[in-house]
């Protein structure tokens, strides 16, 4: 399957050009989108000219370095560096993706860098996450109980019984798959997307959880769950390598399933 990829040859206006220093012997230039919603201003992309000799290996390490050394007023979000917090999640080079774990050498030509695509944005690379947080709180992702605790051990799960929901539970919430997805960006109101889906399917799946016909009542309706056509945008563009498509394929099954 191809790598999806949004177009890089934007139509947003040219900004302001930063040169590099003249003895720079290793210069990659740094395409950044830029916004200011309290200028009045419309969005631009600026030009970041950055000697790689005296930069790290990612695109963090090269936003970093713009904002330490030579454009303080550049907005993005991060944390972790490692992979793992989600933060730095952007769109670079036309891919979703985390900022701290693209090389900057794995990219050719200019590295161009856009926020998440249609979502809002509050400033420059960050976008607006509200709506996408209310939905996956919406699914209730936490463990719902009806009977009491053993009273001397947890709920004990099986090894097979537990590795089922290793993967969804590894996902980092970065919003990669769920930015990636055309019917999101159409739908985003009442589709829930991948990442949300993913994360229900992880409850659907725990076998210490008693709130399944709860949970799938919540799931059937035409837009929070049957919005996803399987375009497989959302797989591809998980940083973490994991399947959202597969998450939903299966909540899909349940769904047909219970219908018997």
């Amino acid at each position: 399957m191809a790598e999806f990829r949004l177009p890089t040859n934007s139509r947003v206006k040219q900004g302001k050009t930063h040169k590099a220093p003249g003895d720079a012997s290793r210069v990659r230039r740094f395409v950044v989108y830029r916004y200011d919603p309290d200028s009045g201003d419309n969005p631009c992309t600026d030009t970041y000219e950055v000697d790689l000799d005296q930069c790290g290996p990612m695109v963090l390490d090269g936003l970093i370095k713009i904002k330490n050394e030579i454009d303080p007023t550049l907005t993005f979000r991060r944390s972790c560096r490692e992979g793992i917090c989600g933060s730095c999640a952007m769109n670079v080079d036309g891919v979703n993706t985390l900022a701290c774990t693209q090389a900057i050498d794995d990219i050719e030509g200019d590295v161009r860098i856009y926020p998440l695509p249609h979502m809002p944005v509050v400033k420059d690379l960050v976008p607006d996450l509200t709506n996408f947080y209310a939905q996956y709180a919406s699914i209730k992702p936490w463990l719902q109980t009806r009977t009491p605790a053993p009273p001397d051990s947890e709920r004990l799960q099986t090894k097979e019984e537990q590795e089922r929901i290793n993967s969804p539970s590894a996902c980092i919430l970065c919003a990669c798959c769920s930015t990636s997805c055309p019917s999101y960006w159409w739908n985003s109101d009442r589709y829930l997307g991948p990442a949300a889906l993913l994360a229900a399917y992880r409850w659907l799946v725990d076998t210490r959880d008693e709130a399944t016909g709860e949970r799938l009542d919540h799931l059937e309706d035409p837009f929070r769950l049957y919005r996803c056509h399987t375009i497989m945008n959302c797989t591809n563009a998980c940083p973490k390598d994991l399947n959202p498509a597969r998450a939903i394929g299966e909540i899909k099954q349940m769904l047909a399933v219970r219908r018997l």
